[in-house]
């Protein structure tokens, strides 16, 4: 196992989390990398899915060649721990949260390619497809990252938090200025006027 990536120096535009792999590197050798998120990360992440704060992010990856080569399977374990801000009272809600995944590269030209055939890992499911490389390489970085916003609580809830719905307001009010139906006319108060006066 090695010691832990150093931050990737990308460019403005990348990913909050980079750290990029060459797969030539893997196809030579199996290896494990051991990651963590700096506090920039950590606060970059935190604005991009709209969390209080990322106290915490690391994870482990294995990554080696499958197909001859051709293609990466890459096999994570991450491990954050997070604040969420709860959806009924707005009080923070901390998180630890725990994911294990993996996913498949390739590279770019196979999968631009229609006429290409892939040869899938048969230890993937048949409905899950290879990611394309980035100039022959796999940031496990941004991956990680992906999946821990896959992980997170959609509705984090302090303990206790009930939602009791929306007051709209008495119905009496409602009724007090609903109008009044005007008064019909009588049709025989006509015929009376008319009537001769003895």
């Amino acid at each position: 196992m090695t010691e832990p990536s150093a931050p990737s120096h990308a460019p403005d535009s990348a990913p909050e989390f980079s750290r990029k792999i060459n797969a030539d590197t893997v196809r030579r050798a199996p290896m494990t990398e051991v990651i963590e998120a700096t506090e920039a990360e950590r606060k970059a992440l935190a604005d991009r899915f709209e969390l209080e704060s990322i106290e915490r992010l690391t994870a482990t990856i294995r990554l080696r060649a499958t197909r001859g080569g051709t293609m990466i399977r890459v096999a994570g374990r991450l491990e954050a721990d997070v604040v969420q801000t709860c959806i009924i009272t707005l009080d923070s809600v901390p998180a630890h949260v725990e994911e294990e995944f993996e996913a498949l590269f390739a590279p770019e030209s196979l999968i631009e390619d229609p006429g290409s055939e892939i040869d899938l890992d048969p230890t993937l499911s048949d409905a899950e497809s290879p990611e394309p490389m980035d100039n022959n390489r796999i940031d496990i970085g941004e991956l990680t990252a992906q999946h821990l916003s896959l992980a997170l609580d959609p509705y984090p809830q302090v303990d206790g938090a009930v939602f009791e719905g929306f007051d709209d307001g008495p119905l009496e009010d409602e009724e007090e200025v609903a109008p009044e139906e005007p008064e019909k006319p009588n049709p025989f108060a006509a015929l009376q006027r008319l009537k001769p006066r003895e």
